[in-house]
């Protein structure tokens, strides 16, 4: 499956990311982890040790001058926009209980955003990932909506929007909805974060309307501990881990449901 997961800054899609790779890997599938946030800290939730963290993709500029054909003098910008990109996950991936992880770097994706040699090496490996790569692939997307007007996450099965309860995060959602069928994307879904009253449960999933409801977060002060405390996410047998582990039920359950009606 290959899957975006966005939001509004701060609802926890990062946590998200990191829970549902650590549980397809602990289902024995291969998983590819991308931090595609420019202010991103997945490596962090993984428990990737700063001395491994991998060298994100855009600030490797010698490997980016080499595929694209760019020159670093300043005499014109000519490049290729469909460097090789095939080999770099395996050069460039960390391997951190079994997901491994790769780090994109700062440059905005192509599209509308940044024609630059760094831009053509990360869209053609975003592509290469969503297109062609056999392995699950979880994105954790830079907070907001700039990576819809960028289309930079085309091709994948889902994009799962996490909300917290309160109306703003609603509200990016509904946009985010709108913007990902815009661009092509099938599916929707939305995750509930940060559940602790059953009133909450209730406004959040009137809020939401027609919006598919792929699952439920708790509240979990244990989480919070463990980023102020700079230690991973933890799938044991918490609250938490057990909605984690019902979460990628449904989502697979969806996505089966969807291929079969192809």
């Amino acid at each position: 499956m290959k899957l975006a997961i966005v939001g509004k800054g701060g609802v926890g899609k990062t946590t998200l990311a990191a829970a549902l790779a650590r549980r397809l890997a602990a289902l024995a599938r291969p998983v590819i982890a991308v931090d595609a946030d420019p202010d991103g800290n997945l490596a962090s939730a993984l428990g990737v040790p700063v001395e491994a963290l991998p060298q994100p993709i855009a600030h490797m500029r010698e490997l980016v001058l080499e595929r694209t054909g760019a020159r670093d003098d300043g005499a014109g910008l000519i490049f290729k926009l469909n460097p090789q990109v095939d080999d770099l996950p395996e050069r460039f991936a960390v391997d951190t209980g079994g997901v491994r992880l790769l780090v994109l770097g700062t440059v905005e994706l192509g599209g509308k955003g940044c024609m630059c040699p760094e831009g053509a090496v990360l869209k053609a490996l975003m592509q290469h990932l969503l297109l062609w790569v056999p392995d699950d692939v979880i994105l954790d997307m830079e907070a907001g909506l700039e990576h819809l007007g960028r289309a930079s996450a085309r091709g994948v099965d889902a994009m799962i929007v996490v909300v917290e309860p309160g109306m703003r995060s609603v509200q990016t959602a509904q946009r985010i909805r709108k913007l990902a069928g815009d661009i092509g994307i099938p599916r929707t879904l939305v995750v509930a974060n940060k559940l602790s009253t059953p009133h909450e449960r209730e406004v959040l999933r009137r809020a939401l309307g027609d919006q598919s409801l792929l699952g439920e977060l708790p509240l979990d002060a244990e989480l919070a501990r463990a980023d102020l405390d700079a230690r991973p996410v933890e799938l044991d047998d918490s609250p938490f881990a057990q909605a984690v582990c019902r979460i990628a039920a449904a989502l697979e359950e969806q996505l089966e449901a969807q291929r079969s009606r192809r």
